[in-house]
C-alpha cells in the first residue's frame, strides 16, 4: 500500500515546514540519474507515439527541478494550503505558497532564471509517492503513468488543451525521495545538455 499525489501547476494544497536549509551552490550537477534518464526517455517515446517531436534535455532546467525535489523532500508537508509548486524559506530563491488561487504562479515560473542562467519561463509538474519499486524503469513508469492518467498533466506532456500552441524546447527532470518534479520551457538552454550520473 502507497500514496501517489499528482500536482500539475495548481493541485493538492500543502504548507511548509522548514528542516533544513538547502545551499544551491551544494546541489549536484545537473547531471541525470538512473531513474530521471528513463523517465526523461519515456517522455520522448510517450511524446513519438503521439507524433511529437522530442524534447531536449536541459541542464539548467534540471538543476531547477533537482533543487526543487530535495526542497520538497526535506520542507514540505501537505496540508489544505500551499501545493507542491511551493518553495520552502530554505534556500537561496524567493519563497512562496502555491495556492488554488495561482496568485504565486509568476514566482514558480520565474525559478529557472532565479536559480540557473536560463532565461525562459519554467512550467513545472510534480508527482509523490510513497511507494518501492524494484527498478529505475518501474519507478519512472509509474510517475509517467500517473501523469497520462491525469488531464491536466497530460495536457502539459503532450502538448494538447491550453498548451496546444507551445513547442517545448527543454526539459529538466529531477527525483529525489518520493518526490519527481518534470520542468518544461519554450526556450532552449544556452548551459546544454546534462550529463548523465556515473
Amino acid at each position: 500500500m502507497y500514496t501517489r499525489f499528482l500536482v500539475f501547476l495548481f493541485f493538492l494544497p500543502s504548507f511548509l515546514i522548514a528542516q533544513e536549509t538547502i545551499n544551491v551552490s551544494l546541489q549536484p550537477d545537473s547531471c541525470l540519474s538512473d531513474v530521471e534518464l528513463q523517465l526523461a526517455m519515456m517522455i520522448n517515446t510517450y511524446r513519438a507515439e503521439k507524433g511529437l517531436p522530442s524534447v531536449e534535455f536541459s541542464a539548467s532546467l534540471c538543476r531547477v527541478a533537482r533543487i526543487h525535489t530535495q526542497d520538497l523532500e526535506n520542507n514540505y508537508k501537505p496540508s489544505d494550503r500551499c501545493n507542491m509548486h511551493s518553495w520552502s524559506d530554505k534556500g537561496r530563491w524567493t519563497p512562496c505558497c502555491y495556492t488554488p488561487d495561482h496568485k504565486q504562479s509568476a514566482n514558480m515560473w520565474n525559478k529557472p532564471r532565479e536559480l540557473t542562467s536560463y532565461r525562459g519561463n519554467g512550467y513545472e509538474i510534480a508527482f509523490y509517492t510513497t511507494g518501492n519499486y524494484d527498478s529505475p524503469a518501474q519507478f519512472a513508469r509509474e510517475i509517467l503513468n500517473g501523469w497520462k492518467g491525469s488531464p491536466g498533466h497530460n495536457e502539459v506532456i503532450i502538448n494538447k488543451g491550453k498548451w496546444k500552441d507551445v513547442s517545448w524546447k527543454a526539459m529538466g527532470i529531477g527525483i529525489s525521495g518520493g518526490y519527481a518534479c518534470v520542468w518544461f520551457g519554450e526556450e532552449k538552454d544556452p548551459a546544454g545538455k546534462p550529463s548523465v550520473c556515473k
